[in-house]
């Protein structure tokens, strides 16, 4: 998994509520064997095309400014909807790796963590304000540091954002869950030698009877 520390990029809005995952991908592509890294034409899909397939020039992806815009700035509750790890899988094919909302869907939320998409949760306001200098000052980069946990926007201000210290670090050291278990391995080890003296029949060790007396 990619690292995230400090990304500068241009920002997308795209403040509407309730952007529900079968809204940011169709199931069709996942079932047909599309490969992860190739999810971003399917990202959006009905928002980005016309009827006839061609791009809608309203789309703030199919803008010049934007279109490889890494940071989406989203309304409430985004990624609600079914369980679908493809969801995030298609906003990283698009090039993003964040998305800046008032609230997420649970499970999308813990979704991006495992693969390297830092959500950031900011009041309404300030996503608000974000967006308005983003459609202002289409050229000029966002900032979002993970370290200091901020979100700095055109105007230069930071804002801070909480995030929970075990996900944090697992996105600065770019650890999936595996990972992440992997290099605690010493202390789990360890915990299991120390249990299996104390309770052999938990481990399925051989079994010796005591010498009768």
């Amino acid at each position: 998994m990619t690292p995230f520390d400090r990304l500068e990029s241009v920002a997308a809005p795209l403040l509407r509520d309730n952007i529900d995952t079968d809204l940011i991908i169709r199931v069709e592509p996942l079932f047909n064997g599309v490969a992860r890294d190739a999810l971003g034409p399917y990202c959006f899909e009905s928002l980005r095309y016309r009827p006839d397939g061609t791009e809608d020039p309203a789309f703030v992806f199919n803008q010049p400014a934007t279109r490889h815009a890494r940071i989406l700035l989203a309304g409430a509750n985004f990624g609600c909807g079914s369980s679908r790890e493809g969801a995030v899988w298609a906003l990283l094919a698009l090039g993003v790796r964040c998305v800046i909302a008032p609230s997420f869907g649970d499970i999308f939320y813990g979704n991006c963590f495992q693969n390297g998409l830092l959500p950031v949760r900011l009041p309404r306001a300030g996503v608000e304000s974000l967006a308005a200098q983003a459609r202002n000052h289409p050229d000029t980069p966002m900032t979002v540091d993970l370290r200091q946990c901020f979100v700095a926007g055109a105007d230069g201000a930071r804002i801070g954002f909480d995030i929970q210290a075990l996900r944090r670090e697992a996105l600065l050291e770019g650890l999936d869950p595996i990972a992440q278990t992997l290099k605690r391995k010493e202390l789990i080890d360890g915990f299991q030698r120390r249990d299996a003296l104390r309770r052999p029949w938990i481990h399925h060790l051989p079994f010796t009877p005591k010498e009768s007396t």
